[in-house]
């Protein structure tokens, strides 16, 4: 069965750390890049982070020196390593796999900012 298995999120106060993983099945087909979405309540789902096959990364403007992503071939993980959170970061981060045939998402991990 093709799926994402997202982990991670929480509760954590202003300037902490969390970290997300989400694991992709082998059974994805070429996977080409591994990302991070969020959706604001009343916006479209946007980009946090995204990380390709080749290991070239791209980030929000609103995460860029606080958030890092990164990826393990060996395992189809991906991992999203956020510092100093800020309550405007509270969502439903939501786990991104862009195949060769098509994509997928995960169900949704909820990260919780506040103090």
């Amino acid at each position: 069965q093709e799926q994402l298995v997202e982990s991670g999120g929480g509760l954590v106060q202003p300037g902490g750390s969390l970290s997300l993983s989400c694991t992709a099945s082998k059974t994805i087909f070429r996977i080409i890049a591994m990302g991070w979405y969020r959706q604001p309540p009343g916006k479209e789902r946007e980009l946090v982070a995204s990380i390709t096959y080749g290991g070239s990364a791209k980030y929000a403007d609103s995460v860029k020196d606080r958030f890092t992503i990164s990826r393990i071939h060996a395992n189809n993980t991906v991992y999203l390593e956020m510092n100093n959170l800020k309550p405007e970061d509270t969502d439903v981060y939501y786990c991104h796999s862009q195949g060769l045939l098509r994509e997928y998402w995960g169900q949704g991990t909820q990260v919780t900012v506040s103090s």
